[in-house]
């Protein structure tokens, strides 16, 4: 029995079927299937974010509070270096566009040049995103922790962050880290903070300027600080533990979900741009090479600039919700 064919009218529209559909080639569909696959992905990590955000609302840190921190400067700059983080990233996707246009008019010196740029934004960004975490992780003020898991800032009568050390008082007493065999059954130390719990009660209680700032916030947004009297209340009852820095369990800055979320998510991405300047080295030497010049073609470069542009995206959208909003 033959087949019958049906002639469907599809000659010269833009799906005529076939093995290039959209006019695309086989490569490009497939990073345009990664990309749609790996944009779901990363839609379910914000919006996850976005749900334990309005869950905690009362008690989720500000980030303009957090990421104050400008490499070898010291003061108080917020979101000033995240700022600049976001613009080197959209520069290289801007040098990334200049790359496939100068490959599109085969003009291979263009396309070196500007795949190098390309490359070293995209190494400034993680080599910036890697101070970042050490600056999280480290912490630059320290706070306490209470029973219930409350995370108690210090600040002075204007309101300002003080740090542990700048005001504990030392107590020459033998210390031991914490174990679950030794010590509070839920906490495991791997090294000794730099003050103690009582170091940090025998400072507080000796300056009257100090006060106790807790994670949650007040009417006005901001978080509530307590009285001088409910400050040494609540550090002589409730408080069992130092916190400097953040972890995936303990976290100066306030609730510990923003911790978990800031090293799954902003660590997610980065691995993504540090895979995305892997790629762009690889194809930068073929082009060097002259590879893709024999080939009479550059698509190389377009379909690893539509990864570039793609995570580039991503980084406008945690940048909007994590930082700014």
């Amino acid at each position: 029995m033959e087949a019958t064919v049906v002639n469907t009218g599809t000659e010269g529209k833009t799906w005529g079927g076939g093995n290039r559909p959209l006019k695309a080639s086989y490569g490009k569909m497939m990073m345009w299937f990664f990309i749609v696959s790996d944009a779901l992905t990363f839609s379910g990590f914000i919006a996850s974010y976005g749900f334990s955000r309005f869950k905690f609302i009362d008690s989720w840190p500000i980030a303009d509070e957090v990421f104050t921190h400008i490499p070898f400067i010291h003061g108080d700059y917020p979101m000033y270096y995240v700022a600049f983080m976001t613009f080197i990233l959209i520069f290289s996707s801007v040098t990334m566009v200049l790359a496939v246009d100068a490959g599109h008019h085969m003009k291979k010196n263009k396309v070196i040049l500007y795949m190098f740029l390309t490359i070293i934004g995209g190494l400034i960004f993680v080599g910036s995103q890697a101070w970042e975490w050490k600056t999280f992780i480290k912490g630059t003020y320290g706070a306490v922790e209470t029973k219930g898991g409350e995370i108690l800032q210090f600040v002075n009568t204007e309101g300002e962050r003080v740090a542990l050390k700048d005001f504990a008082l030392p107590i020459q007493t033998e210390r031991t880290t914490q174990q679950k065999n030794t010590g509070i059954w839920y906490q495991k130390e791997k090294e000794l903070p730099g003050v103690s719990v009582e170091e940090v009660k025998k400072g507080f209680l000796s300056d009257n300027s100090l006060l106790i700032r807790t994670q949650y916030l007040d009417k006005n947004g901001k978080p509530t600080v307590l009285s001088r009297e409910e400050s040494v209340s609540k550090l002589n009852k409730d408080v069992i533990g130092i916190v400097e820095g953040a972890n995936l369990i303990h976290n100066e800055y306030g609730h510990p979900l923003f911790a978990d979320f800031f090293f799954f998510i902003t660590g997610f991405h980065g691995f993504h741009v540090f895979s995305g300047v892997v790629i762009n080295i690889i194809i930068f030497i073929n082009v060097i090479l002259g590879t893709y010049e024999r080939r009479k073609s550059y698509e190389m470069v377009e379909k690893v600039g539509l990864y570039w542009h793609f995570v580039d995206l991503v980084w406008v959208f945690v940048f909007t919700v994590f930082y700014l909003v």
